[in-house]
């Protein structure tokens, strides 16, 4: 049966008596100095955890796994998109056709990728449909010319759905009035909203309709965007796709376009990591010289004790017990930083996180309880060795002497 004795007498002993204040405020400021290190290691993680899981979910949502160029175009992109299909591994292919544009409406002009695709695929290689604010992809079926923006796009062209947007491309067109760009009116059919930096870069046409406006043959397009079960695979399996679909075919992935970002998130989790549990470490050992002057305060306590009958491994489980609890903090601001900071932002009437600045518009959160075993495992190892020597001298109080002077 468990002695809860020694468990209770540790708990009350994280304060001292109250004719020592100084050594309760010393103890408490210890253990909550602890506490407060392994709540920010386990909150910062879950935000790097976060931000790694919007980077996946969210901007490689929108941009492709890995796209195949045609050189200079796919003239049977149907028949390609169906070798490509029968790759193991691939879960999407679509058409697609891109261009840089510059759009203008009314006074204002913001520059933009233009993106030619084919609605009733585009959803098996981009999550754009999931996040529609107003319209969907079927509006590219029913208006011709019709164009999708992002949010913030559409805010700084001030345009709303059924205006009329003019795109700008960076090509001339040669005739008897002289050299003039290629211009194009849009009608606005529908706009998306994903939280990142793509609302205010990318925008959507019929994939006919990229055609005309870059002049492609009936039948072309330029590229295939292709999705994979595991998006880790895609830099090998797109070399194994570019030599099974004819022709002198160019490929990239998402590696090359955000893999530095990834591989950013991930250093700077793992130096953010070791910094802070540095930061455990202090904290912890700082119980050393917390839990030395509670043992000299607490002398004639353990006298009485001893004499009662407590043995002296459960003398040293009493003080052991002042270290080791930690932690349940830190899971608790971990759930809910994203609520919070949202709150935060809220009262302050500010962004912490501009879309125009960073990836995302907003603080991430992704709690991962593999991450809370670790840090909890590691908190609760240096605590307990922080609290051995301390507890082995309070189990080293000879009864006698402490009372002696009593």
């Amino acid at each position: 049966m468990i002695n809860f004795l020694p468990i209770r007498i540790g708990l009350r002993y994280a304060r001292a008596k109250r004719s020592n204040h100084f050594i309760s405020f010393i103890s408490f400021s210890s253990i909550a100095g602890l506490a407060l290190g392994v709540a920010v290691l386990i909150t910062v993680l879950s935000v790097m955890n976060g931000f790694d899981r919007e980077l996946r979910e969210r901007i490689l949502g929108m941009v492709p796994h890995a796209t195949l160029w045609g050189t200079p175009n796919l003239t049977d992109w149907q028949k390609s998109a169906d070798i490509v299909s029968s790759v193991p591994g691939v879960i999407g292919v679509a058409p697609h056709t891109q261009a840089q544009v510059m759009f203008q409406s009314r006074s204002s002009v913001h520059g933009a990728v233009l993106n030619g695709i084919e609605p009733e695929l585009e959803a098996k290689v981009s999550i754009i449909d999931d996040h529609m604010v107003v319209g969907s992809l079927d509006s590219l079926n029913n208006q011709s010319f019709g164009i999708i923006l992002g949010q913030q796009l559409a805010n700084s062209l001030r345009v709303k759905v059924g205006d009329k947007v003019t795109a700008l491309l960076p090509e001339a067109n040669v005739s008897i009035a002289g050299i003039t760009p290629t211009l194009k009116r849009f009608t606005l059919v529908g706009i998306f909203k994903v939280g990142a930096e793509l609302d205010a870069s990318f925008a959507y046409i019929h994939i006919n309709d990229a055609a005309k406006l870059k002049r492609l043959p009936k039948g072309q397009v330029e590229a295939l965007r292709i999705s994979f079960d595991n998006l880790f695979l895609a830099p090998s399996l797109i070399w194994d796709i570019a030599r099974t679909v004819p022709g002198q075919n160019r490929v990239s992935d998402w590696t090359k376009t955000h893999g530095n970002l990834f591989q950013a998130i991930q250093m700077e989790k793992t130096m953010i990591g070791l910094l802070l549990f540095l930061i455990i470490a202090v904290a912890a050992f700082n119980i050393v010289s917390t839990l030395v002057m509670v043992v000299t305060d607490k002398q004639t306590d353990i006298a009485i004790l001893r004499t009662m009958g407590l043995t002296s491994s459960q003398v040293m489980c009493v003080f052991i017990v002042q270290g080791v609890f930690i932690g349940t903090v830190g899971v608790t601001m971990a759930l809910n930083v994203s609520d919070m900071i949202a709150g935060l932002e809220s009262i302050l009437n500010t962004q912490f996180l501009n879309a125009d600045v960073y990836f995302i518009s907003y603080l991430p959160s992704e709690l991962n309880w593999q991450d809370v075993k670790i840090i909890m495992t590691t908190a609760f190892i240096m605590t307990v060795m922080a609290t051995i020597y301390p507890a082995w001298r309070a189990s080293r109080v000879q009864p006698a002497e402490a009372l002696r002077y009593e």
